[in-house]
């Protein structure tokens, strides 16, 4: 029997979630769930079910009962709508982060307590990209040395359109900005290869937009030092308002809506967003390019 799957969210990710879920065959598409007015053609389109809200799903007779939320709504709206999935007995997929707030994630995390049987996992998948995956082997296999230091960098341009209603909500400093909906994503991928964040200390880019919008409160960037429990330190830039290739999604082309950008090659990886340095090497990320002086001295006067 396949999993019922229902979608929680139509928004930027909602669809593509939903894409997986009628790709896999393993699971079923039971129903997307959103008030806004434009849902039910999205769901026309997805051939699935349209309802408001996770009640009206649950008092409509006939209709199977969910065995998994995928819930993609806007951050303040996650837990909410989690602990209404939890009540349930309905396993949750939640795009990250879990909250807008360390506060507001509380009750999320004592309900989890309550329910052990009813699974929650955060939407971090990009630990499984095979780029991560091979140089997580990498980083493991010693060949590097002694993990000393790293250097990362998010750097995309997001239209006045991201902002614009019915997802306002991204450019509140209470609600969105650049280091909840993005960043996020590259501390999570810096911790699975190096260990936990013990330290960390931030500069705020000089916000632009709110020039143009003075309701446009939220972050637009910033640059990060990292200390690690593992004694690598590291630094990392964080901007989502400049014409720049350096990110995740250029250099992997996970995300199909944002181009991949040729290196010198003309062959992808124009987006190289991390740099490891070790005492026996170094390494690129994603051309996965070791850099090194094995079999020769090592000395800044040598070829690399």
């Amino acid at each position: 029997m396949p999993l019922n799957i229902i979608i929680i969210g139509c928004g930027l990710i909602g669809p593509r979630h939903a894409q997986s879920v009628l790709r896999h065959p393993s699971t079923r598409l039971l129903a997307l769930i959103d008030p806004s007015p434009t849902a039910p053609t999205i769901a026309k389109t997805l051939n699935t079910l349209s309802f408001p809200s996770l009640s009206a799903l649950l008092s409509t007779p006939n209709i199977p009962h969910p065995d998994a939320a995928i819930i993609c709504t806007p951050n303040h709206t996650h837990v909410p709508i989690a602990l209404s999935c939890l009540e349930a007995n309905i396993h949750i997929l939640l795009e990250k982060p879990i909250s807008d707030s360390i506060p507001s994630t509380i009750p999320l995390l004592h309900a989890s307590n309550s329910h052990p049987e009813t699974k929650i996992l955060i939407g971090h998948h990009r630990r499984f990209n095979p780029y991560i995956t091979k140089t997580k082997e990498i980083l493991t296999s010693g060949s590097l040395g002694t993990i000393l230091a790293v250097s990362g960098m998010w750097t995309l341009f997001k239209p006045s359109s991201y902002f614009a209603a019915p997802s306002d909500w991204r450019k509140d400093k209470e609600r969105g900005g650049v280091l909840g909906i993005n960043f996020i994503h590259d501390v999570d991928l810096l911790q699975f290869l190096f260990g936990p964040v013990v330290r960390v200390f931030a500069e705020k880019t000089t916000g632009q937009r709110e020039r143009e919008d003075e309701g446009h409160t939220a972050e637009e960037g910033a640059a990060v030092t990292l200390r690690f429990e593992s004694g690598v330190v590291g630094t990392f830039v964080v901007c989502d308002g400049t014409p720049a290739p350096w990110s995740f999604e250029v250099g992997t082309g996970e995300n199909p809506l944002i181009p991949r950008v040729g290196g010198q090659d003309g062959e992808g990886y124009g987006g190289g967003f991390y740099r490891v340095l070790g005492t026996r090497g170094a390494l690129s990320v994603p051309d996965l390019k070791r850099w090194s002086y094995d079999g020769g001295e090592k000395s800044w006067g040598e070829r690399l």
